[in-house]
């Protein structure tokens, strides 16, 4: 098989944004002007494409990222197969609660349509989705969704994208009309104006620009072009000389702004009215970058640990990241992965370089959401997954045993909330193992513990309804009936002073005994910084081989702090003096020891119990302002703006999670149903004293 499509033909995309702001009815809008599928599926009938899950299906909500392959002819070259363009398109949720969804795709993709509601503008989880979009320096277009709701302004929504998230958009298109009358979009580049018409808007017609629109369009178009001749200084020449430049001139250096994430274009429309979808593709054809836009993917070599480039070229070795562990119920365990260089085929040997194992493709398929269509081979630059591989995982390298690379790991949030489970029979306790073990395997932010005073299980997500949905799935996809207990924050320990502390293991029986002695000194660390050990040891007062099992004492003891038993986060501890015995000396012997001088320490250097701030924004009727921002206060809420939007206000406040359990209840109470509010981590912070107090009671009955 050769390659169907050149490697400058393809766009690796996501479609990201804040829960319902329209992301999956773009993506099914683009399934159907793609030709991809026949007949629109909608959110609110339950009848999308990538929205495949029962559970999606029945909240209208994307809760697992669905990928597929679609194909577009720009507009402006109808009909021409030379201008066809191969789309790997990854939709999101916009739900907090699945950001790893969010933040796995971003990892492997080249560019990103990001989708904003006309009426809200900059919502919370826009910004957190925007700054996962920066960690990895991904280009991006917006879409400015939803102009045809009362209340939907491009203006204001434009203006909180300059305020909130970036001063380099720059808006390409207006609308003409706003409200019930939005009509159709003008693009300021060409000077054209633009209307959808037939059924689903899938003829696109040009009119005369409006009369009343042509001035302000007139004054866009001059501060768009200002904004693109920055970009490059033989345009600026041009411009200042006040030379007309060529459209295929503003067009390339606009392309090449917007990979280098100088400039963020800016579109309009409505989805779920069929206006602006396709102007939308045809952006991503002409402005996001194809694989070899971009710099090669950087990695390490798994054997001298020095850096190693990997251009997207089908000659080079391959290397992919596995972006994702999904569970199909026909296939068993499918793997997506990104194909960063060189050819994946069928029946090859494959080394898993962050395990050091060998992996063997059995079957390669592309992805259509659930469906599956079976190739021999994937080349670079290409979004695919492979059937059944036994010991990959989210973030794993997988590379040509002759060549071994790891890329850099996704990083992904800490767990925040628990519950206990437990299996409702015999048989369930046998299958809920199996369940869990998979549904972890699958979702990095969800843990499994047991609690080793009680014997219970535990599982950890990022909210209450991450959770629901995990035991919603082990009865729907692995017939396992459990007892769900109360919600518990995921509490952290941390120290807020230095100590030391001595640590020593001796024991004496019939024959060789145990010794093991350590000092060591421990300090706090800035939030975030997680765990530093630091071997200050001299002139051999303990031995080399011993020093690891020191550390490994040390982690064991952090897992259970001594305040309340909560894990210590965020400390450096540093291994500055001990002794040996020449005989009795053993690993055991100093990581118990390692684990003896942590305790102490700890005990010593004032700690404290952590607990989870939440970023909310609870959008409520201006005639319930007083009751809902006194109820906040109460929870020990912390405003930091209360703001207009249309005819409601928008309290941004961050309050503790253990406070936020029951709360759409209440607020609904409050506001005669009418409030609704939306929540995200933000930061750890010390617990107040009383509060600590009864936590520690709480964890002790």
């Amino acid at each position: 098989m050769s390659r169907q499509y050149p490697i400058e033909k393809i766009r690796n995309i996501g479609i990201i944004a804040h829960i319902d702001a329209g992301k999956t009815t773009v993506s099914e809008r683009v399934l159907f002007y793609t030709g991809v599928s026949h007949k629109i599926g909608e959110v609110h009938e339950g009848t999308t494409v990538m929205d495949w899950m029962e559970q999606e299906r029945e909240r209208g909500i994307t809760i697992t990222s669905a990928a597929t392959t679609a194909f577009w002819i720009p507009s402006y070259e109808k009909g021409n197969k030379n201008y066809e363009h191969r789309i790997n398109l990854i939709d999101t949720p916009g739900h907090i609660d699945f950001t790893v969804e969010v933040k796995r795709s971003l990892r492997v993709l080249d560019g990103a349509v990001v989708v904003f509601d006309g009426v809200a503008g900059v919502e919370p989880q826009s910004e957190t989705n925007w700054h996962y979009a920066d960690e990895y320096c991904v280009p991006r277009i917006c879409f400015i969704n939803k102009l045809d709701r009362m209340g939907a302004s491009f203006e204001n929504s434009f203006n909180s994208i300059l305020e909130r998230l970036t001063k380099n958009a720059v808006a390409l298109q207006l609308p003409i009309g706003a409200e019930a009358n939005f009509s159709g979009v003008i693009d300021l580049l060409n000077q054209k104006a633009f209307e959808f018409h037939g059924d689903h808007g899938e003829r696109l017609v040009e009119i005369p620009i409006p009369e009343k629109e042509k001035t302000q369009a007139e004054s866009m178009r001059h501060h768009l072009i200002e904004r693109i001749v920055e970009n490059d200084d033989a345009l600026m020449h041009q411009y200042l000389e006040g030379k007309e430049i060529s459209l295929l001139d503003l067009k390339r250096v606009l392309r090449q702004a917007t990979i280098n994430n100088k400039i963020t274009p800016v579109f309009c429309g409505s989805a779920l009215k069929n206006k602006g979808v396709q102007l939308v593709l045809d952006a991503v054809i002409d402005y996001l970058p194809s694989p070899l836009d971009l710099p090669p993917v950087k990695g390490i070599n798994s054997k001298t640990s020095e850096e190693i480039h990997r251009h997207p070229k089908d000659e080079e070795p391959f290397t992919a990241l596995a972006f994702k562990i999904a569970a199909d119920p026909y296939v068993g365990s499918l793997t997506y992965f990104r194909n960063y260089a060189g050819v994946l085929k069928r029946g090859s040997y494959v080394l898993n370089s962050t395990k050091g194992e060998q992996e063997r493709i059995g079957r390669i398929v592309r992805m259509h959401a659930n469906q599956r269509e079976e190739v021999e081979e994937v080349f670079a630059g290409e979004i695919a997954a492979i059937v059944g591989l036994k010991n990959t995982t989210t973030g794993d390298t997988l590379c040509s045993p002759d060549a071994p690379i790891i890329l850099e790991k996704i990083t992904f949030p800490e767990p925040v909330i628990g519950v206990r489970i437990e299996p409702k029979t015999k048989a369930d306790q046998e299958k809920m193992g199996v369940a869990l073990r998979r549904l972890a395997e699958e979702d990095p932010t969800f843990r499994v513990s047991g609690d080793q005073e009680t014997g219970e299980t535990i599982i950890s997500g990022m909210g209450e309804l991450h959770l629901e949905i995990i035991v919603d799935r082990m009865k729907r996809e692995f017939s396992v009936e459990a007892n769900v207990g109360r919600p518990q924050v995921a509490y952290k320990e941390t120290i807020t002073g230095s100590a030391e502390a001595e640590g020593k293991y001796i024991r004496q029986s019939g024959g060789r005994g145990q010794y093991g002695h350590v000092w060591l000194k421990v300090a706090p660390l800035e939030r975030g910084s997680g765990f530093v050990f630091v071997d200050a040891i001299k002139g051999g007062d303990i031995p080399k081989e011993f020093i690891p099992a020191v550390e490994k004492g040390i982690k064991e003891a952090m897992d259970k702090g001594v305040v309340a038993h909560y894990p210590v986060i965020d400390a450096e501890v540093t291994l500055f003096d001990g002794s040996f015995h020449e005989v009795d000396s053993s690993e055991a012997a100093f990581k118990i020891a390692g684990s003896i001088a942590f305790q102490e320490a700890a005990k010593l250097a004032k700690p404290v119990i952590l607990e989870p701030i939440m970023k909310t924004q609870v959008i409520i009727p201006a005639q319930f302002l007083g009751e809902v921002t006194g109820n906040l206060n109460s929870r020990r809420g912390k405003i930091d703006s209360i703001t207009d939007r249309a005819n409601t206000k928008v309290i941004d406040v961050k309050v503790p999670l253990s406070e936020m359990f029951g709360y759409a209840t209440e607020l609904r109470s409050m506001t005669q149903g009418r409030g609704s509010f939306t929540m995200e981590f933000s930061n750890y912070e010390p617990v107040p004293k009383n509060i600590e107090q009864l936590i520690v009671e709480g964890k002790k009955k």
